[in-house]
């Protein structure tokens, strides 16, 4: 089943719909700094800079909130953008080794919002249940993304597009990708998955993302490890042909362990 945008899991313990921010009170046409609540939270876009990690001044970033349903600013406004969704011409197709893919029908240039990840938001014991369930010649499409705070807390989030998706589950794995992944908050703490050009796109070029998060964050981030030899057998292979390919496609085991 198709969906633009994020559902609640057949768990039912997250519903990314649910509204819980306050809105801002801007009457401008596009929300600006300092006034605007919603940019006081966290980077605006262009504070973003949507920069490669060697060009990084700290090894950390801001969290990213657009204004909401409940702000009194108008749909032009420039802090809503994921919440627009897809605005680009993209295409699924058959890759010779990976399955389908996706690629661009248009150039998309360097810092573009290019789709959400979209799926079945679920709470960690749904997901683990599920990861679980699958046979190894199964595709998994569940990615676990983890925030974490400047406290030490990690903030855990898991999306299923398996079911119920869009188009971004269909994007594939690349050790050297053109997209990262950005967690973007517009009415609650439940993110949406964004993914933003890394570097200029043409037209025709598969479009790939790191689905380890090692691409555009810190690498001590990555709860992935360098697994025992026994655990390579459930791994699946890597077929991104670039030139710092890890042979495997990224691993993390917590979902597969059990209690």
């Amino acid at each position: 089943q198709y969906s633009p945008d994020s559902v609640a899991g057949a768990d039912g313990e997250l519903d990314p719909t649910e509204v819980t921010f306050p809105g801002c009170s801007c009457r401008s046409s596009s929300c600006a700094l300092p006034q605007c609540p919603c940019l006081r939270r966290g980077h605006s876009y262009s504070s973003l800079g949507l920069r490669m990690p060697e060009q990084q001044e700290q090894p950390f970033s801001r969290p990213v909130f657009e204004c909401n349903s409940l702000c009194c600013c108008g749909e032009s406004c420039q802090n809503r953008l994921v919440q627009r969704g897809l605005q680009l011409r993209l295409q699924v197709f058959r890759t010779p080794r990976k399955g389908w893919g996706v690629r661009a029908l248009e150039p998309i240039p360097r810092g573009r919002f290019v789709c959400e990840y979209a799926g079945e938001v679920l709470g960690f014991a749904e997901a683990q249940r599920r990861i679980q369930a699958q046979t190894p010649e199964e595709p998994n499409y569940i990615i676990a993304v983890r925030e974490h705070l400047h406290d030490g807390r990690v903030m855990e989030t898991f999306v299923d597009p398996t079911r119920i998706g869009n188009v971004g589950r269909f994007l594939n794995h690349s050790c050297e990708p053109n997209l990262f992944m950005v967690p973007v908050r517009v009415d609650s703490m439940v993110p949406k998955l964004a993914l933003f050009a890394a570097a200029d796109i043409s037209a025709g070029e598969e479009l790939s993302y790191d689905y380890s998060g090692r691409f555009h964050n810190s690498p001590r981030a990555s709860r992935e490890h360098k697994p025992p030899e026994e655990e390579n057998s459930l791994r699946k292979p890597c077929y991104c042909g670039s030139r710092t390919c890890a042979s495997f496609l990224p691993w993390d085991s917590s979902l597969f362990s059990t209690p």
